[in-house]
């Protein structure tokens, strides 16, 4: 989409909320174009309206667009994901292997070894409180960005795998101490579209009262999102 063809004070307003949501999927298939930066601005705003403790507001953002840059970020990410899927990789090669968990690491693997076609890497850190991280407030404000790139029509998903090498990224984006990364959201056009995701009924989780047995047992949290 060309830069100077989105109204950047309208895009995504008409977008109905719950309907948002319940479309927001994670996309790993970008394509390289660029984003304009006050559509990089605006979906981040959104993601300061988050709740915080004390309205502290912890959080902080950096987005990362330059390709050298970027490219040092997806070397590492490469490195680290691919160490981290292998035993997913073994277990899909078995005949009964379900196809969508197949299709998932399909997404995930293309992700990591395209990572630095993103034209936005977009960090969010957060200031300590007490020497622990405030992710109480940071991963809400990670979902508000996320559903904010679903109504503007960027493709966008949630990964923490370069916390494997944490300590190198946060100084090498001139982070100080006390306010780590605690996640990264590649950010682009999408290649594809959103929908509806796959998600178990809300039966097989909802208990009223005190937990029931023979609910919250499901597999659930044992595929990638």
């Amino acid at each position: 989409m060309s830069a100077s063809a989105i109204d950047i004070d309208r895009i995504g307003e008409d977008v109905a909320l719950l309907d948002g949501i319940r479309t927001t999927r994670a996309i790993r298939r970008l394509r390289p174009d660029p984003v304009p930066r006050e559509l990089i601005r605006k979906v981040c705003a959104c993601g300061t309206f988050a709740p915080s403790g004390g309205n502290r507001q912890p959080w902080l953002f950096i987005a990362v667009t330059e390709p050298e840059r970027r490219a040092f970020v997806a070397e590492r990410y490469r490195a680290a994901f691919h160490a981290y899927i292998e035993p997913a990789r073994r277990a899909a090669q078995a005949p009964d292997f379900p196809e969508a968990r197949r299709r998932n690491l399909r997404a995930a693997l293309h992700l990591a070894d395209h990572l630095h076609e993103a034209p936005v890497h977009l960090f969010v850190a957060g200031w300590t409180r007490r020497g622990e991280p405030q992710l109480q407030a940071l991963f809400p404000a990670i979902q508000n960005i996320l559903l904010a790139c679903r109504a503007v029509g960027l493709g966008a998903s949630l990964t923490t795998i370069h916390r494997a090498h944490g300590r190198e990224i946060d100084a090498w984006l001139g982070l100080p101490e006390g306010c780590p990364t605690c996640a990264l959201i590649p950010i682009g056009w999408p290649r594809g579209k959103y929908g509806t995701p796959p998600r178990r009924s809300v039966d097989a989780c909802l208990c009223f009262e005190r937990f029931d047995p023979e609910r919250g047992s499901g597999s659930g949290g044992r595929t990638l999102a």
